[in-house]
């Protein structure tokens, strides 16, 4: 996603405890091999989007979750004016710092055209990218709710998006 420093508190926002709080709360986390998946809403993009900051500090935003957190995890200053945030897993609603990549847009339109052909790949999934997430954060919460094996829920949810059964080994 596009970042601007112009428009969004980044700053702000990475300081405040209950956003932070409220961030964090809505990741499944996994080892950090994993993705850590969003359990919030998801953007037609296939990113989590949350409201943060505060009204009453001018600092109220819908913003995308995985820019949050990438300021959280790094400080502002590692995300330049008009830089974008990368997923280097290709899984829109990760949100582990260890998959994430600052960047140009165009690193990140090279990294979709190289890597989106690729039999049982994330980019290629049948659902498109909010078909994806959203399959994903339901199958988490389900299988929270339910007391199911949450790693089987996330396995069947990626499988379903790939009907040819092909797999192509992740990147992590």
């Amino acid at each position: 996603m596009t970042t601007d420093q112009t428009t969004v508190p980044w700053a702000e926002l990475a300081a405040d405890a209950v956003t932070v709080e409220r961030y964090r709360a809505k990741i499944h986390d996994r080892s950090p091999e994993q993705c850590a998946f969003w359990t919030g809403a998801i953007s037609s993009s296939g990113h989590g989007k949350l409201r943060a900051g505060a009204r009453k500090a001018g600092t109220s935003r819908v913003v995308t979750a995985h820019v949050l957190g990438f300021v959280i995890a790094y400080g502002p200053q590692a995300l330049a004016p008009g830089h974008v945030v990368r997923h280097l897993c290709d899984e829109s609603s990760c949100q582990q710092p260890a998959h994430w990549a600052a960047g140009e847009r165009l690193d990140n339109i090279r990294d979709y055209y190289a890597r989106s052909h690729r039999a049982g790949h994330a980019l290629g999934d049948v659902r498109g990218p909010d078909g994806r997430a959203a399959a994903i954060r339901s199958a988490i919460l389900t299988a929270r709710a339910t007391g199911a094996d949450v790693e089987a829920a996330i396995a069947a949810a990626i499988a379903e998006g790939n009907p040819s059964g092909a797999r192509q080994d992740t990147l992590f």
